[in-house]
């Protein structure tokens, strides 16, 4: 993170409300490596926080007054605590605000806290597939933790970003990106099991293998809140209702041909995706455990890919030209990354290999007449911080 934006942050909220604030607090946005829409399923993920972030400068107010602004909108919202519903939430405000509202589902007594002035900035992109909403709440949510002096955890901060994606912006999301913002260590992924919530850093070793990832950053937009993401959720439990499973956790690949004798084709293509993509996961962290390191994991990025493809269905042109592009000009490995339907794809690149591949891909997407993309390398970072 730049010294730029914290320096913007602190700037902004001075300009805004007249005086300095409490602090301000950070969190990063994420790549999730390999493991798409395994985590609502109870499966297995394995994403790494990223080295851009979004910052929160707080003040405490000496009433029960929330005023909410960002570089995001010229708007400041204004509400009572004692008025803060999800019913009332809409927009990007929806975001912090969801935040202070979801703690009083975790303990938080809103009736017995200070108001607050909140101001957010952000080089996390937006609507890229790199989770810059749960930058947003795992900032708010650490800021909000310390400042009202609530003790909570980081795994309970997570749940508490969840809850207001999920309640008050009405994203079904799982809880894999609040917890890659919160818990994420440079140079680690967070192998994280969604069920049992436990989670174990998994080095990546990409500076000493000479790896760098790239994001392809396609400039079509997604949002977690449309019809899509939902579909393929109400899919997937339609399919584990189906086999007699809670979740789809508990179906196996050796499963699968059970599931395509008692589901509908489009239901066990879903169901057959986030099966074979939590054994991927498994089979990652097994190859970087034990010694073979990020240039041994391309096959299992590329599969990842063709399965969101063709299984789940969630990518589009743009993605899958970034893709075959990136593995045509010499990426080890390639896959979209995120909900789906717009945002970013990764690719696994030989720092000797960036230039090439970068080429490759805008002159790619010029010859389809797509956009220019945008195009960047992203290292893994700490999690959330106050700074």
């Amino acid at each position: 993170m730049s010294t730029d934006i914290r320096d913007d942050t602190r700037a902004g909220f001075t300009d805004l409300f007249g005086r300095e604030p409490e602090g301000l607090w950070s969190a990063p946005g994420r790549v999730n490596l390999i493991g798409e829409h395994t985590d609502y399923n109870e499966g297995f993920v394995l994403p790494f926080a990223i080295d851009r972030r979004t910052v929160v400068a707080v003040g405490l107010r000496d009433d029960r007054v929330v005023r909410v602004a960002s570089t995001i909108a010229d708007e400041v919202v204004e509400i009572s605590l004692s008025d803060l519903t999800p019913s009332v939430l809409s927009g990007w405000p929806a975001y912090p605000l969801g935040v202070v509202w979801a703690f009083s589902e975790f303990g938080a007594d809103l009736s017995a806290v200070p108001g607050l002035d909140l101001f957010i900035d952000s080089d996390v992109p937006l609507g890229a597939g790199l989770s810059s909403s749960a930058a947003i709440e795992s900032a708010v949510a650490l800021a909000l933790n310390d400042v009202w002096r609530l003790g909570l955890d980081r795994r309970t901060l997570a749940r508490v970003g969840q809850r207001a994606e999920n309640v008050a912006v009405g994203a079904p999301t799982g809880i894999m990106d609040q917890s890659a913002s919160l818990l994420g260590q440079v140079d680690h992924a967070v192998f994280l099991d969604c069920r049992s919530l436990e989670s174990e850093l998994v080095p990546l070793g990409l500076a000493e293998a000479e790896l760098a990832i790239l994001v392809i950053d396609t400039g079509v937009k997604h949002s977690h809140a449309t019809g899509g993401y939902g579909e393929r959720r109400a899919a997937c439990e339609r399919g584990a209702a189906a086999l007699g499973a809670s979740s789809l956790r508990d179906v196996t690949v050796a499963d699968l041909p059970r599931a395509q004798e008692l589901l509908d084709d489009v239901t066990f293509r879903r169901v057959r995706h986030v099966v074979t993509e939590n054994q991927r996961v498994l089979d990652t962290v097994e190859v970087l455990r034990s010694g073979g390191g990020a240039v041994a994991i391309g096959d299992l990025l590329d599969a990842s890919h063709r399965s969101m493809r063709d299984d789940f269905e969630i990518s589009v042109p743009e993605l899958d030209l970034a893709v075959e592009t990136a593995v045509q000009a010499g990426a080890i490995g390639a896959r979209m990354t995120g909900g789906g339907f717009g945002g970013a794809a990764i690719a696994l690149v030989r720092l000797g290999d960036l230039s090439r591949v970068q080429v490759a891909v805008d002159n790619a997407f010029g010859e389809h007449g797509f956009g220019q993309p945008d195009t960047f390398v992203v290292f893994a970072s700490d999690g959330a911080a106050r700074n």
